[in-house]
């Protein structure tokens, strides 16, 4: 985000060069700071959707407890109360603003690169900035991905654990059988975890997340990036010849932002889901088998694929998709809107 403009001073190159340090220092700690916020702000609006996804997607051909996501709502609420819909939410509040700090922190810090590349005298306070390439977007965009995908993994899979395991007792209470959760919380899944796999077991299903995030992020932003500047391009359109200079993302209303932000939320989800349901599935694996009385077998990233398309066709890949664009357009809008306002206003003080 662009910071106000400063005047010119003349000052010696030791000093300009240590203000330059000192100005990506704290346009830094402002992209963690705003990025964690907007994190966290949308995983709030989310979470509800999020756990009805996952237990759509970690449905197989031989245990289906849900006719569908309002089903699965229903069965939630009836037998878990409304805090059912955020179980396992502590490691995904953490993986929200982990994964959103570094999102941001890498993708503006690749695009200052490449600024200060192509112009050797680049002022990363300057408020007019000439839009880069969207290929750079791009590439911004897919390595903050792959970065944030280290964070998620780990705790992806604590989440997905723990927002299956109620299922279970829907499956035995039809049976006539009640069994109490197997996880009594993140701390609990972590301790076994630690005990059955060790540390890479935290890192099940990271060959789908690295995939999922790296061409998922570098959507989101893409997207994002070229809603902003039809809306910006728009602005322009309607102004005079001596205002069209001066006419940035600063501009753009709340209303603008999100809607930029939801069209990035449901294009990331719509391009990635399949991937993301073969990773849910591969974490959630161990609990589900241990339900169908399957032995627990390590499957990988292209066996679960393979199976989950032998079992269920294409429509087995978008099992919860609906719900789950449903949920992405507005969190995607209130993460975007809520970095973007902060940045605005940050830059003025």
């Amino acid at each position: 985000m662009e910071l106000a403009e400063k005047s010119i001073t003349l000052s010696p190159p030791k000093n300009s060069n240590d203000s330059k340090n000192s100005s990506k220092t704290d346009q830094g700690i402002k992209n963690i700071i705003f990025g964690s916020i907007a994190g966290m702000t949308g995983k709030l609006v989310e979470y509800p959707f999020d756990t009805v996804k996952t237990r759509l997607q970690s449905q197989s051909s031989e245990y289906k407890p849900f006719n569908g996501p309002l089903d699965c709502f229903r069965q939630t609420l009836k037998h878990e109360g409304f805090f059912g819909l955020y179980r396992g939410m502590s490691p995904p509040m953490i993986g929200a603003m982990l994964e959103n700090a570094s999102l941001f922190l890498v993708y503006n810090h690749i695009q200052t690169m490449v600024r200060e590349f192509k112009t050797p005298n680049y002022n990363n306070e300057s408020q007019h900035q000439a839009p880069l390439s969207m290929s750079v977007v791009c590439l911004a965009g897919g390595l903050s991905g792959t970065t944030a995908s280290f964070f998620l993994t780990p705790i992806e899979l604590i989440k997905c654990k723990l927002q299956v395991q109620e299922t279970f007792t829907y499956k035995m209470e039809r049976n006539s059988l009640i069994t109490n959760p197997r996880y009594n919380g993140p701390f609990d899944v972590i301790k076994h975890t630690l005990k059955t796999h060790g540390i890479s077991g935290f890192y099940r299903g990271h060959s789908g997340t690295i995939v999922r995030e790296t061409v998922g992020t570098a959507a989101w932003f893409s997207t994002y990036e070229f809603i902003t500047r039809l809306f910006i391009s728009k602005r322009i359109d309607k102004s005079s010849f001596n205002e069209r200079q001066n006419i940035t993302k600063d501009d753009l209303s709340a209303i603008e932002l999100m809607s930029a932000g939801a069209c990035a939320g449901m294009a990331y989800n719509l391009l990635m889901f399949p991937v993301d349901s073969i990773k849910s599935q591969m974490q959630t694996d161990e609990e589900i088998m241990k339900v169908t009385g399957k032995d627990v077998v390590k499957r990988g990233f292209w066996r679960v694929g393979r199976e989950l398309y032998k079992s269920d066709g294409i429509s087995g890949f978008y099992r919860g998709c609906g719900i789950t664009v449903a949920r992405a357009a507005p969190s995607s809008a209130i993460i975007f809107m809520t970095y973007e306002l902060l940045c605005r206003h940050f830059s003025k003080i």
